[in-house]
């Protein structure tokens, strides 16, 4: 496992420009005074689903990671994140609800294991992933069930120590174009391909290769990453949130990287 990633400290103010994607990422797992925060900007309905968890911790998740979404969203159109309203796709994919902004700000959100990843761009549609490493899931039935027949050969050639990490390099670039296209699992994921050895260009292989983008990132330890985003030539930044009345000290090391 290589190591992670690293992450920037953000700028004071938030811009977005065409040619740029923005992922930040977050721990979910926070203290009680700042869930009760964060409980304060969430919409009726949210609150709602978030009374539907059982379990505290996941609870807890859910209301952190759609608080941190708003407060991102309104730094970047400079609104109040208790103002945002959401609208969602016959897939359920999120967007602001139409005519709210003049904005042509796209965004997507994945969790796992109390880590979020958050991603921007404007006018370019995305989908992103993140899953921890489990080995315990990364069998042989559950990509046999999930891949591609040419995932499956390219998974089979892996040495064992390194299949692990390649099962999760295909699943987190699988679900992050099934994102970007906002159409889940209808679309059926043994009908394209990406790549999965560890260290090798990022390829996806579909019907619409030419409009998408494909990339992975590493978010953090024991985790594997995926962006897919609409069109080409776009500059990656990578963002570190830390809330803002936070008194922790955090070191964020960061970076500017181009694809596409």
């Amino acid at each position: 496992m290589p190591n992670p990633d690293e992450w920037l400290d953000p700028p004071t103010a938030l811009s977005l420009n065409t040619d740029e994607v923005h992922i930040w990422r977050s721990t979910l797992d926070f203290g009680p005074a700042l869930i009760s925060r964060f409980s304060g900007t969430l919409s009726q309905d949210e609150s709602d689903r978030a009374g539907r968890y059982v379990f505290d911790k996941d609870r807890n998740h859910f209301i952190a990671a759609r608080a941190i979404l708003r407060e991102l969203l309104g730094a970047y159109l400079v609104v109040l994140p208790e103002s945002l309203q959401f609208e969602y796709g016959a897939r359920r994919k999120p967007a602001l609800r139409a005519g709210q902004h003049t904005t042509d700000l796209r965004f997507n959100i994945s969790h796992s294991n109390g880590l979020a990843v958050f991603a921007f761009a404007r006018g370019r549609e995305l989908g992103i992933d993140v899953e921890w490493m489990r080995p315990s899931f990364a069998t042989r039935e559950i990509a046999e069930r999930y891949f591609s027949s040419r995932e499956l050969a390219e998974w089979r050639s892996l040495p064992a120590e390194n299949q692990s990490e390649g099962f999760f390099l295909c699943w987190t670039r699988k679900e992050a174009y099934v994102k970007a296209r906002g159409e889940g699992l209808y679309i059926p994921l043994q009908e394209f391909d990406v790549s999965l050895t560890p260290g090798r260009h990022e390829t996806l292989n579909c019907t619409d290769s030419g409009r998408w983008s494909l990339s992975s990132f590493v978010p953090g330890n024991r985790c594997a990453g995926a962006i897919v985003i609409e069109g080409k030539k776009w500059r990656r930044f990578q963002w570190e949130y830390v809330p803002k009345d936070s008194e922790a000290g955090t070191t964020n090391h960061g970076r500017k990287r181009e694809d596409g």
